[in-house]
């Protein structure tokens, strides 16, 4: 037998934890670049959700959230950014969905549209095998013998040569405050759940904590099923997600060339091209365009101190600006609000006085501006605060492990998982890990902009890239690794 002939009977594995559009993008470029032996990779995405390439932002069959940005600027493929705005159209999506179509003449389609996209992109892959979906949660990951061994909540056993994290954060934390009300089914305490809202009534009295975009999504939602009440919506800033520009714009500004090394340095920058911006016409939308092209260099000029000064001090200024919304979505609330039956507050949380499932629930809010205090019943609260960054490892059982073998910590800003630029973990020590990766949202501390579709497909580029290299030398020399922490700065133990 020659060595040709032992590489061919040799099969590596690759195991992908969560099958949201991470997992599936990685997934689906690692086969599409696979320069190996075909027969010689065996991916293997574990995703419980029924279908791979919805995760939490596309599993979703309220028809009032919508992607928030146009159908044409969305596409899994880095090869043809007008895949989705073409599969949009022949599959009749703008014909079953006419209120796709804004005001501005672009098509902004149900999330549920792109999900469904997503996974038909990978059908011919798992059809042949080629990719395989695992309907299981990931439940411990071990490492013996060369391998990272799985184990499922439904009892499977899977061994893989590379693993790749791709799950996304964890649901939102519960405020302090709000704990007599735990158990309490007028608490929604996590409301990207499936019919999280059910529960509320047309006319009841509703306060939403925190005012981002999941908050818009909960409006939205309420008015879609006909609710006529009144919402107060407060955050620690009260600020709403901002919408788009009337027309398409070319991203303004380069924050590449001589990049801001400080976070006030860099929100000096953004306010004076701005300003240059709107001196010529031109709306601020387009400015915070190049930023998000350009997050990932300007995120990299910064030091761990000044990033973290950036997530303290401006991140829901970012956020809000960055993060915009459909314009479908901001015409409800626009609505809402002329019609006086939604509010936005700065104001923090100063009491709860909870007297039990059948009395009416008392908040009380300190308002941030002038301090001054307002007490109301409400009928239900909503929690849309975003994801608890800092417990992604405390709530995932899978990653406790790898955390007690020392292959994995929090990043130094907190937003995820500790990883290189190459998107590597990082062990306890600093070193990186050979075939272990980080993909998507959980890598954010790094790579800076992982939220928006461009910069996740990217990296999930770059991800397959790794893999496929790594891979290839592996069965070039025919030999796996003894122990993930080969070369690291600490033996294990």
């Amino acid at each position: 037998m020659t060595m040709n002939d032992i590489r061919a009977r040799v099969v590596l594995t690759v195991a992908i934890i969560g099958g949201g559009l991470t997992g599936a993008a990685v997934a689906l470029h690692l086969r599409q670049t696979w320069a190996g032996h075909p027969d010689a990779l065996d991916i293997r995405v574990f995703e419980p959700r029924a279908e791979i390439g919805r995760g939490l932002a596309y599993d979703t069959a309220e028809p009032s959230h919508r992607v928030n940005v146009p159908v044409n600027r969305m596409s899994i493929d880095p090869a043809d950014e007008a895949a989705f705005e073409t599969w949009f159209f022949q599959s009749g999506e703008d014909r079953a969905d006419p209120a796709a179509l804004g005001p501005d003449g672009r098509y902004y389609p149900r999330r549920e549209a792109f999900g469904r996209y997503v996974h038909e992109a990978l059908k011919p892959h798992l059809a042949a095998g080629a990719i395989r979906h695992v309907a299981e949660r990931v439940e411990t990951v071990s490492f013996e013998r060369g391998h990272y061994i799985l184990t499922t909540t439904g009892g499977s056993r899977h061994l893989a040569d590379i693993l790749v994290v791709a799950t996304s954060h964890p649901p939102p934390s519960l405020p302090v405050a709000l704990a007599p009300l735990a158990g309490d089914g007028r608490l929604v305490a996590d409301p990207t759940r499936a019919d999280a809202l059910a529960g509320i009534g047309p006319e009841d009295r509703v306060l939403v904590v925190g005012s981002g975009l999941t908050a818009a999504d909960v409006i939205a939602s309420l008015d879609d099923r006909g609710y006529r009440g009144k919402l107060t919506v407060f955050s620690r800033r009260g600020l709403r997600s901002r919408g788009h520009a009337a027309v398409t714009l070319e991203p303004v500004g380069d924050f590449t060339a001589d990049p801001p090394k400080t976070a006030l340095a860099l929100l000096r920058r953004v306010r004076r091209e701005v300003a240059d911006a709107a001196a010529r016409g031109i709306p601020w939308q387009a400015v915070f365009d190049a930023l998000r092209a350009q997050g990932g260099q300007i995120w990299r000029a910064l030091d761990a101190a000044e990033r973290r000064r950036f997530l303290r001090h401006l991140r829901t200024y970012w956020d809000v600006h960055r993060f915009r919304i459909a314009p479908q979505v901001k015409a409800v609330a626009d609505r809402l609000v002329d019609e006086g039956r939604l509010r936005f507050l700065a104001a923090s949380l100063a009491g709860v006085d909870y007297a039990g499932p059948q009395a009416p629930i008392s908040i009380t809010l300190r308002n941030r501006r002038d301090g001054r205090i307002e007490e109301a019943d409400f009928d239900a609260v909503i929690v849309t605060t975003g994801p608890a960054h800092g417990s992604v490892i405390a709530q995932q059982p899978y990653l406790q492990n790898l955390n007690g073998l020392g292959l994995v910590m929090l990043d130094e800003t907190g937003l995820g998982i500790a990883c290189d630029t190459n998107a590597r973990a990082l062990d306890l020590w600093g070193a990186s890990v050979p075939g272990l990766y980080i993909a998507g949202p959980l890598a954010r501390g790094t790579f800076g902009e992982l939220m928006g579709l461009p910069q996740v497909n990217e990296q999930a580029l770059l991800v397959a890239g790794e893999i496929r290299r790594e891979l290839e030398k592996r069965l070039s020399w025919l030999s796996v690794p003894s122990d993930p922490r080969a070369g690291s700065a600490r033996p294990p133990g």
